[in-house]
C-alpha cells in the first residue's frame, strides 16, 4: 500500500439541514427531497439511490411540501408561494403567489392536471397545470381553520383536508363540503389543546386516514364521516403518513423517530374475508422526528430532524437476500464540498453561506505507522467569506497554486485573487467579469491555474483565461449529444491539454484543450459517473459509477485500457459491489504511476495496477492477514485493491505534491451532538 503521512482534518463543521418533505416519482424512479435549507435534491432509485442532483437553497424559501407532475417538480412554503424548478438549470424556474398566507401543503390529481394548496386563511386552492406555467382556477369552500394537509381521491372528485381538530371532505368540482369528521383531543391534559391534523390519504374505497398530534392514526368512512377504528401509537405526534401503490400499507412517521406500518389484512385465519387495517411492524431508523415519508414498491424511505435519509427495504418483497435488501442510510452528499490546493497545502471548504480557507498544519517528526506525529505548525484558518445575497452557494473551486478561488450561487458568480504570504493573506475580486459567466454549476481550474471552467447550461463548458488582473472569456464547448442536463463533473489533465465533462444523462465528453474542441465521449455506460480523474503520466482517464462499477479509458487512442478490459472480464469481487456510498473523489499518486487513490464515505482505496486483481476466492479486506505473513508468503496473497477503514465518515481523501495524504472526516456523533433535544421517551428502569 505504500506509507504516507497523513493530514487528519476534523475541523471542516459540515452540518446537514433537516429533512422537511418529500415526494416520489414512481414514472421515473425519482425521488425529490427538500431541506430546512430550502434547497432540494433529486436522487435516483433506479441507480443505486444516487442524488443526481442539488438545486441550492435560498434564504426566504421554505419548503413545507413537494410534489411531482409528470417529470415537473413542485414546492410550497410558509412563504405563501408555489415554485416550480427548472430541473435542467437546477434553480427555480418561476415563483408565484398563492394569497392565502402561509402554505401548509401542496398536491396534484393524478391525472396531473390540477394542484391543490392548503393555506393558513383556511382555503383550498385549485390550480390548472399549464404546458409551461399554473394558472389560479378557483377555491374551495373557505373554512375557519388552516388547511394543514391534503390528499386527493385518486378519481379526481374529491379531496380531504386535515385541520385543527377535524377533516373536511370537498366535492371538486362543486367546491362545497360534504363530510365533516371530527377528530379526538388526546388524553388527560392533552384535552385542552388542539388536536392538529398532520397528514392525511384518501384511498380508492373512500377510506381516510389520518395522523394527529395526539399520537393517533385513525382510520374513517369517507362515506358516511364515520370512525372505523383508532391505533394509539405514540404519547407524541403522528407527522407524516404514505400509501403503497396498491393502497394494501400506509406507514405513519412519528416524533419519537418511528415508522410503523399498518396493512389491511385478515386479523385470523379464519377470517379471510373481514379485512381490516392491522398495525404490523415497528421500524427505529431515527433518533428525532420522522417529517416525511415514501412507500414505494420494495422499501420505506423515510427523512426527518436527524438529517439523513433511510431506504428500509420490505424484505417479503424479495426472493433472497441480496444487495437490494440490505438497509441503506444516505448522510453525506454525492459530490464534492472540499477543494484542496495541492501544491499550496490548503483546503477549501463550502457551506451554503460561506466559504472557509484553511491552511495545513505541519510536522518534521518522523514515526512509525500509526504514531500520532508533533505538530510544529497547528492548521490555520485563514479565510472566512461570506456570500453575497440569498442564494446559497452551489459550488466552489480552489486552484492547485493556491492563487484563485471562484464560487457560484444560482445568480451570481465571483472570482477572487489570493495572495498569502506567511502569516497574512490579502484577498482581491475580480471586479469584471466575462456577461456569459451569470452562474455555473460547476468549477475547476487548469493545473498551471492559466484557466478556469465553469459548467453552464446545456452541458456546455466556458474556458476562462486568467491574468493577474483580469479574466477573459475564450470559447464555449459544445457536446454534439445535444444533451440538456447539468454537468456535475468536471476534471483536468496535468499536462493542461484534456478536459473530462460528466452530465446526468451518464454522458461523459473530453475536449481538446489546445484545439477548444470536442476530442471524443466516452461509450455511454447505464450508471451515472460518481467520480472521475485524468492520470498525470499516461492521461488515462478513470471513471467510477453508482452502482461502483471502475473504467479506464484511453484518451489518446479513444478506448478503454487493456487493464480496464481485464477488470471487466473479470468482474469485480462481490464485496466491493456491495458497497452503499458511491466514491466521490479519485487522485493519483505522482510518484507510483501504478497506483489510483479513491475514497467512499467509509473508507479510501488504492489501486496497484501492478498488482493482480482478486477474484471471488480471494479475502478482499486482507491487511490484517498480510501483516501476519513474512515476507515470502505475501506476495501470494497481494492483489489490487487496498482498503483502509482507519478514517471514518469522509468527505474527502487527496494526495497532496508533497506526498503527504489530506483525510477530511466528519464524524456522524459530531453532528449528532449539534441536533436539537430529542423527545422525551421512558427507558427501562428510569
Amino acid at each position: 500500500m505504500g506509507e504516507f503521512k497523513v493530514h487528519r482534518v476534523r475541523f471542516f463543521d459540515y452540518m446537514p439541514t433537516a429533512i422537511r418533505a418529500m415526494a416520489f416519482n414512481a414514472h421515473t424512479e425519482r425521488l425529490a427531497l427538500a431541506r430546512m435549507d430550502g434547497s432540494v435534491e433529486i436522487f435516483n432509485f433506479t441507480d443505486h439511490y444516487f442524488q443526481e442532483k442539488v438545486i441550492p437553497g435560498k434564504d426566504s424559501r421554505s419548503i413545507e411540501s413537494l410534489c411531482w407532475v409528470g417529470g415537473r417538480l413542485f414546492s410550497a412554503g410558509l412563504n405563501g408561494e408555489i415554485t416550480e424548478y427548472d430541473l435542467e438549470n437546477l434553480r427555480p424556474k418561476y415563483s408565484m403567489e398563492a394569497y392565502g398566507g402561509p402554505i401548509w401543503t401542496i398536491i396534484s390529481n393524478t391525472q396531473g392536471t390540477q394542484l391543490a394548496i392548503g393555506c393558513e386563511d383556511g382555503t383550498v386552492k385549485l390550480f390548472e397545470v399549464l404546458e409551461e406555467h399554473i394558472q389560479f382556477e378557483r377555491n374551495l369552500d373557505r373554512q375557519k381553520g388552516r388547511i394543514i394537509s391534503l390528499s386527493w381521491h385518486p378519481s379526481g372528485t374529491h379531496i380531504a383536508a386535515g385541520m385543527m381538530d377535524m377533516i373536511r371532505v370537498f366535492d371538486v368540482p362543486t367546491g362545497h363540503a360534504v363530510q365533516r369528521l371530527l377528530v379526538d383531543r388526546g388524553f388527560g391534559g392533552s384535552k385542552n389543546r388542539e388536536t392538529v391534523v398532520w397528514s392525511v390519504a384518501f384511498l380508492s374505497d373512500h377510506t381516510v386516514v389520518s395522523g394527529d398530534s395526539a399520537g393517533k392514526v385513525q382510520v374513517w368512512d369517507g362515506h358516511t364521516g364515520t370512525l372505523v377504528k383508532t391505533h394509539l401509537v405514540t404519547k407524541w405526534d403522528v407527522l407524516a403518513l404514505s400509501v403503497s401503490k396498491d393502497e394494501s400499507s400506509v406507514v405513519a412517521g412519528t416524533s419519537e423517530g418511528t415508522v410503523i406500518q399498518f396493512q389491511f389484512i385478515a386479523p385470523t385465519l379464519h377470517q379471510q374475508q373481514d379485512k381490516e387495517w392491522v398495525r404490523t411492524r415497528t421500524f427505529k431508523n431515527h433518533t428525532h422526528d420522522v417529517r416525511a415519508l415514501a412507500e414505494i414498491e420494495t422499501a420505506i424511505v423515510s427523512g426527518g430532524m436527524d438529517t439523513h435519509l433511510v431506504v428500509r427495504p420490505l424484505l417479503e418483497k424479495f426472493d433472497e437476500k441480496s444487495h437490494a435488501s440490505g438497509l441503506r442510510k444516505i448522510h453525506f452528499p454525492h459530490r464534492n464540498l472540499v477543494s484542496c490546493a495541492k501544491k499550496a497545502g490548503l483546503l477549501l471548504f463550502q457551506f451554503p453561506g460561506q466559504l472557509e480557507l484553511w491552511r495545513l498544519g505541519d510536522s518534521d517528526g518522523h514515526g512509525k505507522p500509526g504514531d500520532r506525529l508533533p505538530l510544529k505548525r497547528k492548521p490555520e484558518k485563514l479565510l472566512l467569506l461570506k456570500r453575497k445575497g440569498e442564494d446559497h452557494i452551489c459550488c466552489s473551486a480552489l486552484s492547485s497554486c493556491g492563487g484563485w478561488l471562484a464560487y457560484s450561487t444560482v445568480s451570481c458568480m465571483r472570482i477572487y485573487r489570493l495572495q498569502t504570504d506567511n502569516n497574512n493573506i490579502s484577498i482581491t475580486k475580480v471586479s469584471k467579469l466575462p456577461k456569459v459567466l451569470r452562474s455555473a454549476h460547476q468549477l475547476c481550474f487548469s493545473s498551471d491555474s492559466s484557466k478556469m471552467f465553469a459548467a453552464s447550461s446545456q452541458s456546455s463548458v466556458l474556458v476562462i483565461a486568467l491574468t493577474q488582473s483580469e479574466c477573459k472569456y475564450v470559447h464555449t464547448l459544445k457536446p454534439k449529444s445535444g444533451s440538456r442536463q447539468p454537468i456535475h463533473l468536471m476534471t483536468t489533465s496535468v499536462d493542461g491539454k484534456w478536459l473530462a465533462a460528466a452530465n446526468s444523462d451518464c454522458e461523459i465528453h473530453v475536449y481538446n484543450l489546445q484545439k477548444l474542441k470536442l476530442h471524443c465521449i466516452v461509450p455511454v455506460y447505464g450508471s451515472c459517473p460518481s467520480a472521475m480523474g485524468i492520470h498525470p503520466t499516461t492521461n488515462n482517464l478513470t471513471m467510477v459509477h453508482a452502482d461502483q462499477q471502475l473504467f479506464e479509458y484511453s484518451i489518446v487512442e479513444k478506448q478503454y485500457t487493456d487493464w480496464s478490459r481485464k477488470l471487466q472480464k473479470q468482474g469485480l469481487h462481490n464485496v466491493w459491489l456491495d458497497r452503499d456510498t458511491p466514491v466521490t473523489h479519485v487522485t493519483f499518486n505522482q510518484k507510483n504511476p501504478n497506483q489510483v487513490v479513491l475514497h467512499d464515505m467509509h473508507m479510501f482505496c488504492i489501486i496497484d495496477q501492478s498488482l493482480p486483481l482478486p477474484d471471488q476466492k480471494t479475502q478482499f479486506y486482507n491487511q490484517i492477514t498480510l501483516r501476519s505473513l513474512s515476507e515470502q508468503e505475501r506476495p501470494s496473497h497481494l492483489h489490487a485493491f487496498k482498503i483502509c477503514k482507519t478514517f471514518q465518515d469522509l468527505l474527502c481523501v487527496s494526495l497532496l505534491d508533497d506526498q503527504s495524504l489530506v483525510v477530511v472526516e466528519r464524524p456522524l456523533l459530531a453532528i449528532t451532538s449539534q441536533l436539537p433535544a430529542p423527545v422525551r421517551q421512558k427507558k427501562f428502569a428510569t
